[in-house]
């Protein structure tokens, strides 16, 4: 296990306690307590995952991510003592593929840690000989093809994380049927649920923007108000 992790956390004690843990196993960790150097990282390292801290003394955690997302795809994991859902949809819409509210159990971060690069990698990996059939589907000049991971609009590529991936994979798997927020989530995250959970809503809003979607009737996934999302 070699993955490079990024951890920045203005509070000294929580970013070496992630440190110590993710260390322990097996993770390389580049640790800064502010944002300034943690973009440098970025510019010089090959970083397979961040763990991000919303509120440091020069650049918040929501621009960082913002950067990265301009470059990279690797998974993006916030820490914050904020609770409001709005600040958990900012981070979810600018690319962050989790979230973790302080105060936490180091070790649920590094299952979260372990969880999201088992995605990336998998959304990353190329088909070999003994890959299943390839699988795509062509809905209304939106194509996507689970062997490679691609997504285009009427042949335009579009740049998906490996969260909006699986999403938007999941709903043309399932055509026509109605999906939940709960069946959703749970098939995507491999979680439980909870009722206030705004993440299914915060990634499908994220989605839309990308394929151009007008808000109040978009042609790929629709709402069913009450009971979930579809593709027809």
């Amino acid at each position: 296990m070699n993955e490079q992790i990024l951890v920045v956390d203005d509070e000294k004690e929580i970013a070496d306690l992630v440190e110590l843990y993710l260390k322990s196993s097996g993770y390389q960790v580049h640790k800064f307590y502010n944002g300034k150097d943690a973009l440098a990282c970025i510019q010089t390292t090959e970083i397979d995952l961040a763990v991000l801290d919303v509120m440091l003394p020069d650049i918040d955690g929501f621009k960082i991510c913002q950067k990265i997302r301009e470059q990279y795809f690797y998974p993006v994991i916030m820490l914050t003592a904020k609770v409001e859902d709005t600040d958990k949809i900012t981070g979810l819409t600018l690319g962050a593929d989790d979230y973790i509210l302080k105060p936490f159990n180091p070790l649920e971060v590094v299952a979260r840690v372990k969880t999201q690069l088992r995605r990336y990698k998998s959304y990353n990996q190329a088909g070999g000989a003994d890959s299943p059939p390839k699988q795509e589907y062509d809905i209304n000049g939106l194509f996507i093809n689970k062997d490679t991971h691609g997504c285009t609009l009427y042949g335009k590529e579009i740049q998906l994380t490996p969260i909006e991936f699986s999403i938007l994979w999941y709903l043309c798997d399932n055509r026509g049927r109605v999906i939940s927020s709960e069946e959703l989530f749970e098939a995507v995250w491999g979680e439980k649920y909870y009722d206030s959970n705004n993440t299914v809503m915060a990634h499908i809003g994220k989605i839309r923007e990308k394929l151009k979607e007008p808000a109040r009737k978009p042609k790929f996934i629709k709402t069913v108000w009450g009971v979930g999302y579809k593709i027809e």
